[in-house]
């Protein structure tokens, strides 16, 4: 089905409200031990099947399936989910990896959109729950990441 360009653009503005939220609202919990137990149990069922029970991804994240797909990556200190802004890390479980959005123009990913199954709370809570087993250091460095993305709005 092909869509309309105001359909495009409505829906690239409802990703840009939802995006712009996140900052706000992962600032009052990323350290509330309550929030981020609720974010492991909501990661335990929905995300840890692919993304690993202990963050760890699946083997060889970084080379392609036969599918031309890319693994799940591991969300631990090992894995590259500390490079992005925790806006882009929302809008990525919220809605997929949407090629031209989170992901370079054509890329296919086995990644879904969680929007229709998790509130966007329990989606922060995840964020939470996974930030909360990085180490000091990467959580500085993943601190600026979401400073450069403030400062680039």
């Amino acid at each position: 089905m092909k869509l309309g360009r105001s359909a495009l653009v409505a829906g690239a503005a409802a990703i840009g409200v939802a995006v712009a939220a996140v900052a706000v609202l992962l600032a009052w919990s990323r350290d509330d031990p309550a929030r981020i137990a609720a974010g492991r149990a909501v990661y335990d069922r929905h995300c840890a099947s692919c993304h690993g029970a202990k963050l760890e991804g699946e083997p060889n994240w970084r080379e392609k399936k036969p599918t031309g797909r890319m693994p799940a990556p591991p969300h631990d200190a090992s894995g590259h989910t500390w490079h992005h802004p925790d806006a882009v890390l929302f809008g990525i479980t919220k809605f997929g990896l949407v090629p031209g959005r989170y992901a370079p123009p054509g890329h296919e990913s086995d990644m879904p959109g969680f929007g229709g199954a998790l509130a966007d709370d329990e989606i922060l809570a995840v964020i939470a729950y996974i930030k909360s087993t990085w180490p000091h250091e990467i959580r500085r460095a993943q601190d600026g990441a979401n400073e450069r993305a403030r400062r680039a709005r």
